[in-house]
């Protein structure tokens, strides 16, 4: 049956056919095909008896459910059930490593995949860790990361140390069954009162190591970089994934073809009434590539894998943006855009894109670069939705640097992304039919448009 919501749920981001998505777990390119695995309720709308929803692409963007991969025990109550977690190819063979929650208790278990990872099977040897470190006290003991290094597998578990902040404790082992505990891989703070690290992913990247975190209670995902030596990780920068409370918990891979790819958890801002009357809530992000930049930052981009979703196109070159003053496109609407602009910011006290807007402007969303703070917002004050906040994330032009911008919408989804490596996502939900329309402004002072283009975007979600 079709809902009034169903104009808000994303036409290139996955999200789930119906019921409840949150983290992206196990990702993986097997024998050539992407296998999406995530965290799924698929009774309702809502968080609770959390099960492994299972999706595959041929291409990173057309994804297909398929059947759960990993269930609760039966009779289990709602907050138990089948929690974060990783997929690896273990010489051959596909394993899950995963967080099983029962009677409260978190604890490592591990599933063995069939030929086409439709089927998974718990192994009888489970947990393969007993609980977490003694004579720790521990907020939780859950979320992996899994690598190989030489002959041993190693693991990263989320937690934390009251007292201390949040943690990730590092384990060795022969094979994926029997662990021994080397120690805290890294303790500490990245926000105020760390309480919890939520969602661990550790890699190499360039000539440093990369550890991103979803930490609580500060509720957004961070990168810190440094030095990985003697089974230690010393931080010596830090940066967002992104600006927003609405991208949470990613986690990235490896793929055939040597590409770092991330995927985020996109949260609804919607209350639960509404999502429960929709019948479906959360999406994943576009695929994200990971690259090493010269100046420490995490190059973040999307995968150039989206631009076969573009459609019509429109450009614009060399076009003054005077102050105060709204640039209208009236060739350019829609709810599902890929835009590009170069700007040179010039003078302007603000400059950016308006996008999801109505002709009067009185509903809109606005994409915009604070020369002053160097910041990077998404004002989604007037966005039709009641929210008052506007998420922003670190954007310190140099002199004379320009402003590249790439800017997706999707229908409830704004993803943007900034000079190579600031990113900030905003779920909207405009409640008028004609916010649709695209503009340009500049703030305070002139500024100058060098390029501009703009894609209509495909509709690619493979709905069962």
């Amino acid at each position: 049956m079709t809902t009034p919501n169903d104009r808000y749920r994303p036409g290139y981001h996955f999200s789930p056919p119906s019921g409840w998505m949150n983290d992206p777990n196990g990702l993986i390119q097997w024998r050539g095909r992407y296998h999406l695995f995530y965290q799924h309720n698929p009774y309702e709308a809502r968080w609770g008896f959390m099960h492994w929803g299972h999706a595959v692409s041929d291409d990173l963007l057309r994804w297909r459910d398929l059947p759960l991969a990993l269930a609760p025990e039966p009779g289990s109550p709602r907050d138990d059930g089948c929690w974060s977690g990783v997929a690896v190819n273990d010489h051959g063979i596909p394993m899950i490593i995963y967080t099983e929650v029962r009677g409260g208790i978190q604890l490592p278990y591990v599933a063995i995949g069939n030929d086409d990872l439709t089927t998974w099977r718990k192994h009888p040897h489970n947990p393969v860790i007993a609980g977490p470190p003694d004579g720790l006290n521990v907020p939780g003991f859950r979320d992996h990361c899994v690598w190989r290094e030489d002959d041993w597998w190693y693991q990263i578990i989320g937690s934390g140390i009251i007292g201390q902040g949040g943690a990730c404790f590092l384990y060795r082992g022969r094979t994926l069954l029997e662990w021994e505990y080397l120690g805290p891989l890294c303790v500490g703070r990245v926000g105020e009162n760390d309480e919890m690290w939520e969602c661990p992913d550790f890699f190499a990247l360039g000539d440093r190591y990369a550890l991103v975190l979803s930490p609580l209670p500060l509720n957004r995902a961070v990168y810190l970089t440094g030095r990985y030596q003697s089974h230690r990780f010393t931080p010596e920068a830090h940066g967002e994934v992104d600006g927003s409370r609405d991208f949470y918990a990613p986690q990235s891979f490896v793929d055939e073809r040597g590409r770092r790819i991330m995927f985020g958890w996109l949260r609804e801002a919607r209350d639960e009434a509404t999502q429960l009357a929709a019948g479906w809530s959360g999406a994943m992000s576009l695929p994200r590539l990971i690259t090493p930049r010269a100046d420490g930052r995490v190059g973040m981009t999307p995968v150039p894998d989206v631009e076969a979703l573009r459609g019509s196109h429109i450009s614009r070159t060399l076009h003054d943006l005077p102050p105060d003053t709204l640039v209208v496109l009236d060739d350019l609407h829609g709810s599902m855009l890929e835009i590009a602009a170069t700007i040179d910011p010039g003078a302007a006290r603000e400059v950016g894109i308006t996008v999801f807007a109505s002709p009067d402007c009185e509903e809109e969303t606005r994409i915009v670069y604070e020369r002053e703070s160097g910041r990077l917002v998404i004002d989604r004050t007037r966005s039709g939705n009641g929210y008052t906040d506007a998420p922003s994330t670190a954007l310190p032009l140099a002199p004379g640097e320009l402003l590249d911008l790439r800017v997706f919408v999707d229908r409830s989804i704004v993803e943007a992304f900034a000079n190579g490596y600031a990113c900030l996502t905003a779920r909207v939900y405009p409640t008028r039919t004609d916010s649709d329309g695209v503009a340009l402004f500049a703030t305070g002072g002139a500024a100058r448009l060098l390029s501009f283009d703009a894609w209509q975007l495909s509709a690619v979600m493979q709905r069962s």
